[in-house]
């Protein structure tokens, strides 16, 4: 996480150059590729708090951003951008570099980047910090859950990339990463657990679209592997050192013709844990829980774009009842363009189950005691340029 100071200093920097910008500025001056954003939102629920303390109506979904890209040659471009929000665990508005990159293209069918690149997850999760490049709120939850926003959004390592033309077959696109994840982990209340160290040894993966001979269809698999590792403190004072190994997969199709966009995605992470003293932090044998959704939007005209989706998720495909178990969510966005800086979206879901839930929000609450059928009302509006 970037302290105050750098931050300042990176716009400082930034800022004095895009000022050296002039239409008279000698040739050869860099001049940096400006994006901002800014994003208020509500949150109502019945029932059960959704995300953050959201039954009696909260304001705390609000971000702000800001990003800088520079085509250095023909080859090598970089950009970084600038982030705040409040995380869903909890914490401060902090800044924070939320991604930041060195891209060097050797060809059209192979690329490199280094530095804290997104995360090639899915069809979507590149876009889980940019409000308008999508018609939802909140992607499908089951999927692309809010809560994990912080950490699987980007890695810090290397990623080589690229499109591999199949003339007549269509094209493919590919990117294979490998590196870390640097977290903050705030302490959650009510733990009996002080978390005294925490890190990502390894995150690997990778992503294969195939951009069919159907125009507007593609379709592909993902799949991360990835591993936790922490250090616990148990009252009064024992040390439990944990490891939570897990491979994420999906299966993505979306078709986009015209003002058409239909999508599908199945996924099943694989997730299970080590722990040094098991009679204080159990350990688990692998977990499968499995997640997918079906999403649709269409673009009356340039200022209206409406959607929805169903998207479900189960904790484990072996336990399948109870409300705590799974988790059924029918979603319908409505979004209004008011012009190409401008735009407000207003978002209802009807929920069926409590997996996703977090017990902390709901004072600690078991989440098989939780309301099983309610609902969640979303406002949002984001100005950007």
């Amino acid at each position: 996480m970037l302290r105050r100071p750098l931050v300042l200093a990176l716009l400082t920097l930034t800022t004095s150059t895009a000022y050296a910008a002039e239409p008279d500025a000698p040739s050869g001056t860099l001049v940096p590729e400006v994006h901002a954003f800014v994003s208020q939102g509500f949150v109502l629920s019945s029932e059960n708090n959704f995300l953050v303390k959201s039954k009696e109506g909260s304001f705390e979904l609000s971000e702000i951003g800001i990003n800088f890209t520079e085509q250095v040659t023909d080859k090598l471009r970089l950009g970084i951008q600038l982030f705040s929000h409040r995380p869903a665990t909890g914490g401060t508005y902090n800044v924070k570099a939320d991604w930041f990159y060195l891209d060097y293209r050797l060809f059209d069918w192979l690329g490199v980047r280094a530095g804290r690149t997104k995360l090639p997850f899915g069809l979507y999760n590149e876009i889980n910090d940019i409000d308008s490049a999508r018609v939802p709120i909140l992607l499908p939850q089951s999927i692309y859950p809010f809560q994990n926003r912080d950490f699987l959004l980007a890695q810090t390592g290397f990623e080589l990339y690229g499109r591999l033309d199949l003339r007549s077959a269509g094209a493919l696109d590919y990117r294979l990463y490998g590196g870390t994840i640097f977290l903050d982990i705030t302490q959650t209340p009510g733990s009996p657990y002080q978390v005294t160290d925490f890190g990502v040894p390894y995150i690997a993966g990778g992503r294969v679209l195939w951009e069919t001979p159907l125009e507007g269809l593609r379709i592909g698999p993902s799949v991360q592997a990835l591993r936790l590792d922490a250090k616990l403190l148990s009252p009064p004072a024992t040390t439990v050192t944990v490891e939570i190994p897990a491979v994420l997969t999906v299966a993505s199709a979306e078709y986009s013709a015209n003002d058409l966009t239909l999508a599908l995605e199945y996924s099943r992470w694989f997730v299970k844990s080590h722990s040094s003293r098991p009679d204080l932090f159990p350990e688990t044998s692998e977990t499968v829980s499995e997640r997918a959704y079906l999403l649709g939007s269409y673009r009356f005209t340039s200022w209206f774009q409406p959607g929805a989706y169903y998207s479900l998720y189960y904790t484990d495909v072996d336990h399948r009842e109870g409300r705590q178990a799974r988790q059924f969510d029918a979603a319908a966005t409505l979004r209004f363009d008011f012009n190409e800086h401008w735009l407000l979206k207003l978002e209802g879901h009807y929920m069926a189950g409590t997996a996703a839930l977090n017990a902390t929000l709901n004072d600690n609450t078991s989440l098989s005691r939780l309301g099983n059928s309610w609902a969640v009302f979303l406002a949002k509006t984001t100005a950007y340029f």
